[in-house]
């Protein structure tokens, strides 16, 4: 079962940079989930609204050109769940679960603590309520996989410039204890078990040369319970994939 996230910061403009379909034919995924979608269905091209025949779940945010994510998948889920149940998570569409057999595969869009860490309480609260959302699917019997923008580094290695950026929403002590408490419940981020001393990024800010350089953020990850991870053939970090500020993530399960 492949798997693949990719926050596109927005499709429309991913498809207009020649990089989403291009992407899709090339990993013929058994999953897609994206990210900052930023549009409707019927706003997107037909070939990015269903590419390659895939079907579509979507849960677009109330705001026009803001957040959403989308789910395609090579054949329909057994489920679609929108959302975390909770008004103010989910008129943001941040979260959308599909079910294929036994794996659950939560796509999320998790919030950003902003420049002033005004909305570092919102963010708190969300990651809390993913992580009983997660628990919850878990103690279920589901195979279960987070994955998507968490908008946090972990460690100082999933972060070029980690000694300047110590204030910075996205690596603040608070922050970065958020994911220490999906770890402490078990959950397990399989491509840094698999790449314990890779410094690779998935997201690069839009100052000139950047990317080039290698000065970036790895925010994009795949959590995955323990039992899963015992299932993880492969987990990989598409870093020559252009066409947005993160570049996909993928994750190849036996299943």
């Amino acid at each position: 079962m492949r798997i693949y996230a990719w926050n596109v910061n927005g499709l429309r403009s991913c498809h207009r940079k020649e990089a989403f379909v291009p992407f899709v034919e090339a990993h013929r995924p058994d999953v897609l989930c994206l990210q900052e979608v930023r549009a409707l269905p019927e706003q997107v091209p037909a070939d990015a609204r269903n590419p390659k025949g895939m079907h579509g779940e979507w849960h677009p945010a109330e705001k026009k050109g803001y957040s959403g994510v989308t789910t395609f998948s090579a054949a329909p889920p057994d489920a679609a769940v929108r959302g975390l149940d909770e008004e103010r998570f989910d008129r943001e569409g941040r979260v959308l679960r599909t079910d294929h057999g036994p794996v659950s595969v939560v796509n999320a869009y998790f919030p950003h603590g902003q420049r002033d860490h005004a909305r570092l309480p919102f963010k708190t609260d969300f990651y809390r309520a993913m992580l009983a959302y997660g628990d919850r699917l878990r103690r279920a019997g589901r195979r279960v996989v987070l994955c998507g923008d968490w908008n946090t580094a972990h460690h100082d290695i999933d972060i070029k410039n980690h000694k300047s950026n110590r204030k910075t929403s996205g690596f603040t002590a608070p922050e970065r204890a958020l994911v220490d408490e999906f770890e402490a419940a078990g959950w397990v981020d399989v491509w840094r078990v698999r790449n314990p001393e890779a410094e690779v990024y998935t997201w690069w800010s839009s100052r000139k040369g950047v990317r080039e350089r290698n000065v970036g953020w790895r925010i994009d990850y795949f959590l995955v319970d323990g039992e899963t991870a015992k299932r993880v053939v492969d987990a990989s970090i598409h870093t020559d994939v252009m066409g947005s500020d993160h570049c996909p993530i993928g994750l190849e399960l036996d299943v």
